[in-house]
């Protein structure tokens, strides 16, 4: 097996560093236990601008469109990387330019924007030895987006890539855990770009949170930007390479 994969134990461990530094930045993020099962997942909800020249959603009958709010919902922007890229390069992650400001959020100056809510989950995949990031999205009129107007809120730069992955990368299918209709990024190429990461970190003797990792190069893809506060004050503690927890 290799050594990039991850298994529950692990994954549960980097989910509880990755809340102790959600709680410590209150950047929203939570564990949510299922009834009846001892699988449980991440959460958080966040409101995101998206400019309507983007695709069809302000073609929606009954979409009206908003200024981007001040609200502690907004999820705070950061380096958005190219997935499509990172699969080829490994570790030396090159930025895509996106006409951000220096807090790294994207910013439409001359179009509309619609302003949706998301719904983030972060669950393991025991068929892929990975996290996966499931999501939907609702218009503050409470309706949910299709995936063709979904699609349209991926940025360009984004778009074309996941289009051409030979398994759709975004797609719509049962929330595992919950049956209820999920979008999410398709876990394929997850240890493709990950190994040479955590080759990397291994090689330096770095501490790596895997779900941390993970995170900030995928949820920029669909709007879940991770604040570089996470990679801040990292301990040993944080890394899969150290010591698992005495449970004795």
């Amino acid at each position: 097996m290799s050594c990039h994969v991850l298994d529950e134990e692990q994954f549960c461990l980097c989910c509880q560093l990755f809340l102790q530094r959600s709680n410590q930045l209150e950047d929203g993020w939570r564990w949510e236990a299922v009834q009846g099962l001892k699988e449980g997942y991440l959460r958080k909800t966040a409101l995101r601008s998206v400019p309507t020249d983007w695709g069809p959603l302000h073609k929606q009958e009954g979409v009206g469109l908003h200024s981007e709010p001040e609200t502690p919902w907004d999820s705070t922007g950061h380096e958005k990387e190219n997935l499509d890229l990172v699969a080829s390069t490994g570790p030396d992650i090159p930025r895509v330019d996106m006409d951000e400001e220096d807090d790294g959020s994207y910013t439409e100056t001359n179009s509309s924007s619609l302003v949706l809510q998301y719904e983030y989950h972060i669950l393991y995949s025991c068929s892929y030895g990975a996290p996966v990031l499931y999501f939907r999205a609702f218009t503050l009129e409470g309706r949910s987006l299709t995936l063709e107007e979904m699609w349209s809120t991926i940025h360009p730069n984004f778009r074309l890539h996941l289009q051409n992955c030979p398994l759709n990368a975004i797609t719509q299918q049962e929330h595992p855990l919950l049956g209820q209709p999920f979008f999410f990024l398709h876990p394929c190429r997850t240890q493709e770009f990950m190994g040479p990461v955590l080759q990397a970190a291994r090689n330096q003797n770095r501490p790596v949170n895997y779900v941390l990792t993970w995170l900030s190069v995928v949820g920029p893809v669909v709007g879940l930007d991770v604040s570089l506060k996470y990679s801040t004050d990292l301990h040993s503690t944080d890394s899969l390479n150290s010591p698992k927890p005495d449970r004795t």
